[in-house]
């Protein structure tokens, strides 16, 4: 069963807190049963949920959001990095150049998600193609929320003008989800 930490649940509570304030908020947690709701709102940063869990978050946010905000996902994919991730993983983040962070030895993925992991499969200056490997429980919120977080964090590794598209997906029939990164 696919996992997830707590972190990416407590950020996306925060991010609709933020942004849309706490009556949006408990109108999101209201549409999860008692037992997700109990699991989102007392999970810790490091705790391991299930993966479900964290789908129904998204899944019920997005009944709530998407009108007014249809990309309000990958926003917040790009506010769990940009805040609660550089929080606990700047080392991780902050490097001389999104090449260094994409290439280096400790996976970030790793740290929010399991089983699997995101691998560079082709790189070259300013630009690089990443393919999730062993990670077959995908979603269509997951993989936006992936898009916004990748984006935050070529930013966040001194990359400008940041550029991600998921250009393959396993819930359109494709063999596995790729993401298409371009930065300066």
């Amino acid at each position: 069963m696919a996992k997830a930490k707590g972190s990416p649940l407590i950020a996306t509570t925060q991010f609709i807190r933020s942004e849309k304030g706490e009556d949006v908020l408990k109108s999101v947690l209201s549409r999860l049963s008692v037992d997700d709701r109990n699991i989102v709102t007392t999970c810790k940063p490091t705790d391991e949920v299930p993966l479900d869990v964290a789908i129904r978050l998204w899944r019920a946010a997005d009944e709530e959001l998407r009108q007014d905000e249809p990309e309000w996902v990958e926003r917040a994919g790009g506010f769990s990095i940009e805040g609660p991730g550089v929080k606990m993983y700047s080392g991780l983040l902050r490097k001389s150049s999104p090449t260094e962070f994409l290439t280096q030895r400790v996976s970030l993925f790793k740290l929010y998600y399991h089983p699997g992991n995101m691998e560079v499969v082709e790189e070259e200056e300013e630009h690089a193609v990443l393919r999730l490997v062993g990670f077959d429980q995908a979603d269509p919120l997951f993989c936006r929320r992936q898009t916004g977080g990748l984006r935050r964090a070529l930013t966040e590794a001194g990359g400008q003008e940041p550029l991600a598209a998921h250009v393959r997906c396993v819930v359109e029939g494709d063999a596995f989800c790729e993401w298409e990164l371009r930065w300066r």
